[in-house]
């Protein structure tokens, strides 16, 4: 019922209905249609009611001139026969002959209001009791006219009739037709002409509301297409195939080059800020210079021995950066994440922030992060089978194409942390950037550069690894270390994510043996250690090893190796 509704009514928006213009024509045409209609027939009526009235009172004249001088003939016939009864019966009878009406009625009034005879099949009475046209009558005659028409109430009904003196007697005789009678013939007329009007107008707001709604059907296309852009928060172009050459047409089209126009400058819009930015942007239509508390993942990406690849390709870094953040980026942005910033080698991810975003931000954080690192690796890969291709044609590389070659082999380093950040714009009404700032925000940056040190593609901290292990066993965590970084206080656990899916028997051996090593390390049993590590080929074990190699624990070991460097 309620689609029924909508269809005809139109939908509602934000609590409003949003009625179709075909409605309020073919609404407003049928009622001016039937007002129209009933006034002229109303009026018609009313002319035509005059018209009876006079031809009425014609025939009325006509028939009571006859009954006045047939009521004189019975009276000089009375002289001789003295039977009054008779001659009244006669009267009555001849009036008789001219009534029309079932409720015709001719009566024979005395001055005072008795009513000498009464012809008609309506009850008679004994005297007329309609006081107000006697006294008319009466005053008439006494103004020295003996006839006139009169309007009187009879046993509750109106009639209309003419009356004239009749001396003989000493009577009014009035002849007279009830009015709802006389008017049936008229009033049923009416209602047919009426009821073929609304019958006509039917039919005609029917082919009306089909040629309208063929001559206005753009105009629901463009009314559907606004409110379902207004509905996803996303603008479109709409299909105008088929348009009549009109202003509707005109309009869909004007609001096409603005739809693209605006679409255009909030694809332009969305590559500058965040996306989350950019829908309330759209939504509240400004952004202000504000920021919250949010539980975010923060992902720092940085390229190794990027200075050397600057040197080597001068300004060709750019493209090479491009090529590697295109496909980064799209990874990123696949598992919900937004860019906070790009400067040079370095780039800051966040996850969270989208509004409707109900997955672990963390895993999101991890998965995105080993996407990154297929993007290097795929480029890592093609850099290969060119340079096989090359030797392959000419036998080997130049000094200056061996190390254009060394330089695009991107390897990149992944640090995730999270929690409590402020999340904001930050600047100006003039100028203002979108910026995450806090603690977990440097410590990503500072997990990043450990990368080096283990030798792992990507490290984590501690509460990365608790919140993706609350929902998911897609990765393996392998706690690396607990350092104090440079420029902190206090000492933190960071673990290396493996993906499930490349656990081996090899792999988990190797785990064992290198978990083994770090219990005994950070007991202080760093000779036990070294041979724990000795077993594993992982190479952050080599890392120990020579962290270790040689020496004891201090005396006031706690487990924590402080960083020296970032």
């Amino acid at each position: 019922m309620s689609k029924l509704v909508s269809r005809v009514l139109g939908e509602k928006i934000n609590g409003t209905r949003v009625v179709p213009l075909m409605i309020k024509i073919v609404t407003l045409f049928t009622v001016f249609l039937l007002v129209s209609n009933f006034t002229t027939n109303y009026i018609n009526l009313m002319l035509n009611r005059g018209e009876q009235i006079r031809l009425l009172n014609q025939l009325l004249v006509k028939d009571l001139k006859e009954l006045h001088v047939f009521a004189n003939n019975q009276k000089e016939i009375a002289q001789f026969n003295p039977d009054i009864d008779a001659a009244l019966s006669n009267i009555e009878a001849s009036a008789m002959r001219n009534h029309r009406g079932e409720r015709s009625v001719t009566f024979g009034i005395s001055a005072d209001g008795t009513i000498l005879f009464q012809a008609g099949s309506v009850e008679r009475a004994e005297t007329f009791s309609d006081g107000a046209a006697l006294r008319e009558m009466v005053a008439v005659l006494d103004s020295g006219q003996e006839e006139g028409v009169l309007n009187f109430e009879f046993l509750d009904h109106e009639y209309f009739g003419v009356y004239k003196f009749n001396e003989a007697w000493d009577v009014f005789v009035l002849r007279s037709e009830e009015l709802g009678e006389f008017y049936a013939d008229s009033v049923r007329i009416f209602r047919n002409i009426s009821l073929i009007i609304v019958g006509i107008t039917v039919v005609f707001s029917v082919v009306g509301v089909i040629l309208i709604r063929f001559i206005l059907r753009f105009v629901g296309v463009i009314t559907h297409n606004i409110m379902k852009m207004q509905e996803e928060q996303q603008l479109e172009l709409m299909n105008l195939e088929g348009a009549p050459n009109d202003d509707v047409t005109y309009l869909g089209i004007a609001f096409n080059g603005l739809s693209s126009t605006i679409d255009n400058l909030l694809a332009i819009f969305k590559k500058f800020v965040a996306r989350d930015i950019a829908q309330k942007a759209y939504r509240e239509r400004e952004i202000r210079l504000e920021g919250t508390q949010k539980e975010l993942a923060i992902l720092f990406t940085d390229i190794k021995s990027f200075t050397f690849m600057t040197e080597t390709l001068g300004t060709d870094i750019i493209k090479l950066l491009n090529l590697h953040y295109d496909k980064a980026i799209h990874h990123i942005h696949s598992f919900n994440g937004d860019i906070g910033s790009i400067i040079g080698d370095a780039l800051l991810a966040i996850f969270g922030t989208m509004e409707e975003n109900d997955y672990n931000k963390s895993l999101q954080a991890v998965q995105a992060s080993y996407k990154v690192q297929e993007v290097a690796a795929s480029l890592r890969t093609e850099m290969n089978l060119r340079r096989e291709e090359i030797i392959k044609q000419r036998g080997s590389l130049t000094e200056a194409e061996e190390n254009v070659y060394k330089a695009v082999l991107l390897e990149v380093g992944v640090g995730i942390d999270g929690g409590n950040v402020f999340y904001g714009n930050i600047g100006s009404d003039e100028r203002m950037v979108n910026t995450v700032i806090g603690d977990n925000v440097n410590s990503a940056s500072r997990l990043e550069g450990l990368t080096r040190f283990y030798k792992v593609p990507v490290i984590c901290s501690e509460y990365v690894m608790h919140e993706v292990a609350s929902t998911s066993s897609e990765y393996r965590f392998l706690e690396l270390d607990t350092v104090q970084v440079k420029g902190k206080t206090i000492g933190k656990k960071i673990f290396w994510p493996i993906p499930a899916d490349q656990m081996d028997e090899n792999l988990e051996r190797d785990i064992d043996a290198f978990s083994e090593g770090l219990r005994a390390y950070y007991a202080g049993k760093w000779r036990d250690a070294e041979k724990a590590f000795a077993r594993s080929t992982l190479s952050m074990a080599g890392t120990f090893v020579g962290r270790i190699k040689g020496r004891h624990a201090p005396s006031d070991w706690n487990g924590i190796w402080t960083m020296t460097e970032k």
